[in-house]
Order: structure tokens, then C-alpha cells, then sequence
């Protein structure tokens, strides 16, 4: 973990200019806690509360998640700042009630829709792995499935399924998440996001494999002079992956470490 005075180290390139600065968050794990079942994911109002201190300030604060970005906006309970959902095939602005599609990704929305419909089976179902339709992205969890083991072999073998019928497959902290074929991460929302803003300075802020994605896209930004600091900073928990650790510049303690990044950016 970072001590106080290297976290504070790092943040303070941001503080020191705030309309040029972006905070981007994970949601799952970040903001929020992880849950039994993703869908009473929630944001404590303890997180919130700096939250919004950080909204009003920065210059662009942002969620990049790999829900829907209608759904992060509803666990985070902020319509004022902007949504990446489906890891970086939609965008969700601060106020706004459309969201923005990538084409090339909403292209693939009927051909995902039947694939899954085909790949689901009542082995799955029996193992209660829980299926979530992300419109371009399926993904299957199997936290807190009565045998965790046998409902990741089932997943496991869709997820061969996937790759032979020529989908892209990508695990997170027991989830499978099955994409189309084009590129589509959390750093192409990320790259996305701020091109052709002001922001000079960006931290973001996540936990898991999905994120490696964002902390190299800020760092290619930074390295081709788009940005003259990029912060990469790792969620810890007793599930956090071996690469995202070696890919953080510093590491915090689960949401209550995420919340007092929070209130030392408010500060």
C-alpha cells in the first residue's frame, strides 16, 4: 500500500491545477464495493459525498466502467459527471440523457444477441451462473454460485466457445466477459474521452485486469505529449491481480483507500 505522503505526492500534480486535471474512476470495486450479486452494487454515501466535492472542481471527472453506462450512472447516483460504459463503447455526459454509441461496436449488437441466446444451456443454468446482457458484451459471473469451482468450468467452456466461434473472451474477478472482435477496452474510452479537451494532468483509479487497458492508455498519451501527467493508481483487495499491481505507480486500500483519494483531491 502507499503511505499518506506518496499518495499525496502524486495527487498534488493534479490539485495544483484543477481545470486542467481529469479524475477517472472504475465503479465495481473502486466506488463501490464488490457484492455477492452485481446488481445491488451501490455507492456509499461516504464515497459520494467527496465525489461531488471532486465533480464541482475538476475539469472533467468521469466513470469508466464495464456496466452499461446508464447502469454505473445509477450505482454511482451522479448525473452531473460523465459515464463510460461497456468498456468504452458508450459515453454518457454529465446531464445528458442519450447515450453516445460507438458504430463500429453497435454494429455487432444483433450477431451478440444471438450468440448468446444459442450458447446458453441448462448446464449453466443448473450451476446458476448468472448471465448479464450488456447489449455488445455478455458477461457471466460466478460469485457466490452454490460450487464456485464447477459453475468457472462450465464458463470456462463457453468461453472456449466463444474464442472457436471467433469472439474475443476476457476474465475479470469471476466474471467472463465475451466481446465482438473489434477493439474495445476501457483505453480507447479513456483516449476517447479526452481527445480534444484541455485536460493536461489525469489519475485514474481501478482494480482489476480490465483497467490495465486505461492505465496504458493514459501513459502512450502522456509519452506522445497529449498529457504532461498520467497517474495510475491500483485498488487493492485480497483478489487484486498480480499484473495490475506491477502496473500501478501506487496502491490504495479498497473503496475506503478510493475514498480518501477522494477527499484529499477535495481538499
Amino acid at each position: 500500500m502507499a503511505t499518506a505522503a506518496t499518495l499525496a505526492e502524486h495527487l498534488e500534480r493534479l490539485r495544483a491545477d484543477p481545470p486542467h486535471s481529469a479524475v477517472l474512476l472504475d465503479v465495481d470495486g473502486v466506488l463501490a464495493p464488490i457484492v455477492r450479486h452485481a446488481e445491488d452494487a451501490h455507492v456509499p454515501e461516504p464515497t459520494r459525498v467527496p465525489l461531488i466535492a471532486v465533480a464541482k472542481r475538476y475539469g472533467l471527472v468521469a466513470c469508466v466502467s464495464g456496466r452499461r453506462a446508464t447502469m454505473a450512472r445509477r450505482i454511482v447516483s451522479l448525473g452531473s459527471i460523465t459515464y463510460v460504459g461497456n468498456h468504452g463503447a458508450e459515453v454518457l455526459r454529465g446531464g445528458a440523457t442519450e447515450v453516445e454509441l460507438d458504430p463500429e461496436v453497435a454494429a455487432w449488437s444483433r450477431r451478440m444477441d444471438e450468440w448468446a441466446r444459442e450458447a446458453w444451456n441448462n448446464e449453466l443454468h443448473r450451476l446458476r451462473v448468472r448471465a448479464e446482457d450488456k447489449d455488445v458484451i455478455r458477461a457471466y459471473h460466478w460469485r457466490g454460485a452454490p460450487d464456485e469451482a464447477k459453475a468457472e468450468a462450465a464458463v470456462r467452456e463457453l468461453a472456449a466457445r466463444a474464442e472457436q466461434d471467433g469472439l474475443v473472451v476476457h476474465w475479470g474477478r469471476k466474471v467472463l466477459e465475451v466481446r465482438p472482435p473489434v477493439a474495445l477496452n476501457k483505453g480507447r474510452g479513456v483516449e476517447h474521452l479526452l481527445e480534444g479537451t484541455d485536460i493536461t494532468a489525469a489519475v485514474y483509479v481501478g482494480d482489476d485486469n480490465t483497467d490495465l487497458d486505461a492505465f496504458e492508455a493514459l501513459r502512450r498519451l502522456a509519452a506522445d505529449g497529449r498529457l504532461q501527467t498520467a497517474i495510475c493508481v491500483g485498488v487493492a483487495s485480497d483478489e487484486t491481480p498480480a499484473e495490475l499491481e506491477a502496473q500501478a505507480d501506487v496502491l490504495i486500500d479498497g473503496p475506503v483507500g478510493v475514498r480518501a483519494l477522494l477527499s484529499a483531491l477535495a481538499a
